[in-house]
């Protein structure tokens, strides 16, 4: 009997994250998802997530991710990895502590390395696997105060072009994923409609992006169509970066 292929997806209780593991639930996917405290109790209204089994990570604590990564050893294997799980600081130079570096590095950066290296040996054993790592536009662009986010995932671009080439033997394609502005929940409370409308005003299609038009980027890389795409940073931005 052929099971269904099993994916992580970290961050999955809101916005981007939760949009793909619910199109990865449509797709036919055995989905696990982690949140930050309660994920199961959380999300258990909400019908899209029917289905995705749970698991409380604090991606932020070295301890706790370790500890996830021991639970996964019983779970996986996985065929699919999409590191999701993601935080902002904006904050002038001047006022980055060594707290806030390491908070945003370890969480956007750190952590996904040692989940992939955790999970890389079981893609191995099944004959191969997908990696999609989410990161942002300001992988590609800066702007004033984006230091702490633009270096942690700028380095999430060398970290995939690099487990690209070293497991592209073994059918493992790695990928990013970079998002321009997307209209989640927390995007729709933290910007007025005023702000919203200035925001829309920049990007080249005159709108930001739905959570499920990334979904569906990602779906892709970790779908049997994509045999051949890695290592690359994937721009969905509305053409937002090239102006």
């Amino acid at each position: 009997m052929n099971h269904p292929p099993k994916a992580l997806v970290t961050g999955a209780t809101r916005g981007i994250g939760r949009a793909i593991a619910a199109r990865l639930l449509r797709n036919g996917w055995s989905v696990v998802g982690t949140g930050t405290s309660e994920s199961e109790k959380r999300c258990a209204n909400i019908e899209e997530l029917a289905g995705v089994r749970w698991f409380d990570v604090n991606m932020a604590d070295s301890g706790s991710v370790q500890k996830f990564l021991s639970e996964m050893e019983s779970v996986g294997p996985f065929s699919g990895l999409v590191n999701n799980a993601g935080v902002n600081r904006i904050k002038p130079l001047s006022d980055v502590s060594g707290e806030d570096y390491d908070f945003v590095h370890q969480i956007n950066q750190r952590a996904p390395y040692f989940i992939s290296q955790s999970l890389i040996p079981g893609m191995i054993s099944l004959g191969g696997g997908r990696i999609v790592n989410i990161a942002s536009i300001w992988s590609a662009i800066t702007k004033a105060r984006r230091s702490l986010y633009s270096s942690a995932k700028t380095g999430l671009i060398g970290q995939t072009r690099a487990l690209a080439v070293e497991f592209g033997r073994q059918d493992i394609l790695v990928n990013l994923v970079s998002p321009g502005f997307v209209l989640t929940d927390l995007t729709r409370q933290s910007l007025s409609e005023e702000e919203l409308k200035s925001f829309e005003s920049q990007i080249p299609t005159g709108r930001m992006a739905q959570p499920d038009e990334i979904a569906e980027v990602v779906a892709f890389l970790l779908g049997p169509d994509n045999r051949y795409l890695t290592g690359q940073n994937i721009i969905v931005d509305g053409g937002f970066s090239i102006i």
